[in-house]
């Protein structure tokens, strides 16, 4: 509940003095007296209810104010309605599984933290289709773009590497991912590619791939996964068991130059999980849905709840002073 005209309620410091003004005058009116020799025989007589009825008039007029003056106030209840329109974008995240994304650089290592950096930003996003594409040596679409955001982290969550024989087939997820975006009507059609290695299998090549998404008007933004230099990489040892052993990391970075800037992408380079997460977040940035938020206010009125019980008081106030409670009060 609002307030149309809150300044009257500054009125409400009146009572104040008007119920001071009513206990004065009560407290002093003169009574008639009569004098008795003896009263000891009026003891036991029952007092007159109808003396009260001196508080009655007061009261009801001191409530009477106060709902007259809560409606001058205008009281209103305000029913807001919020219309969002939005032309979506659609994306597909294209994620490396093969098994150089147990590399430890990104902690706990390079494809958990793909995923969990892949989540947030799947909460960020509003009216946007997203799909998810995964590839090792070959590429499969594991969620077609859908507005499914719960379906999609859900399976989001259970990818892992070893579900297709090892690999880094770039140009195949980019063009499996094209094939999923190339028949949308949006107004912008995104690939999210992440990969920490160096094409080295696959029918199409990445360049052919990226010429691909350009006929079909899709950006491709690229991510290097992985550290400069060398990376901790998770070994089981038959004698010696479980132990990292330090291994090259070997992103083609030419090559992810060169798909981002043939479709109007950008190259990243994500060295830690800090640094990813400010790649996404740009990418967030650059790509955001324009949202068209109409708001519809309606308000009703709630004064006559307050004016008329007001107005009802007030008279019963007059009414009793005047014929209930006469006696009482003179």
């Amino acid at each position: 509940m609002s307030w149309d005209n809150p300044q009257w309620l500054w009125l409400l410091l009146l009572l104040i003095p008007i119920i001071g003004y009513h206990i004065w005058t009560i407290w002093t009116k003169k009574t008639p007296s009569l004098t008795f020799s003896d009263t000891s025989g009026l003891k036991n007589l029952s007092g007159n209810w109808r003396s009260l009825g001196v508080w009655v008039s007061p009261i009801l007029q001191w409530i009477a104010f106060i709902l007259i003056v809560l409606a001058i106030a205008r009281p209103q209840y305000k029913n807001t309605t919020i219309e969002q329109n939005a032309e979506g974008i659609d994306i597909v995240l294209t994620v490396d599984i093969s098994t150089s994304m147990k590399a430890e650089d990104l902690q706990p290592n390079r494809l958990e933290a793909a995923k969990d950096v892949a989540e947030d930003f799947i909460n960020q996003r509003i009216s946007d289709r997203i799909g998810l594409v995964l590839f090792a040596r070959k590429s499969f679409t594991m969620v077609p773009p859908t507005l499914d955001y719960d379906l999609l982290k859900r399976l989001l969550g259970d990818v892992e590497m070893g579900v297709v024989e090892d690999g880094t087939a770039i140009g195949m997820g980019i063009a499996t991912a094209v094939n999923r975006l190339k028949k949308s009507e949006a107004k912008s059609k995104i690939i999210i590619l992440l990969t920490d290695g160096q094409n080295n299998s696959g029918e199409i090549d990445p360049v052919t791939a990226a010429d691909l998404a350009l006929s079909y008007d899709i950006k491709v933004y690229t991510i290097g996964a992985g550290t400069r230099g060398t990376a901790p990489y998770p070994v089981k040892d038959p004698i010696f068991g479980n132990r990292y052993q330090n291994v090259e990391v070997n992103i083609d970075e030419e090559m992810l130059k060169k798909i981002a800037n043939m479709t109007g992408g950008a190259y990243f380079r994500a060295t830690d999980t800090e640094k990813l997460e400010e790649i996404y977040s740009k990418i967030d940035n650059l790509e955001k849905s324009e949202i068209e938020e109409i708001i519809y206010t309606d308000y009703q009125d709630l004064y006559p709840r307050f004016l008329l019980p007001g107005i009802l008081l007030l008279v019963f106030a007059l009414v009793s002073e005047q014929f209930l409670f006469r006696k009482a009060v003179e």
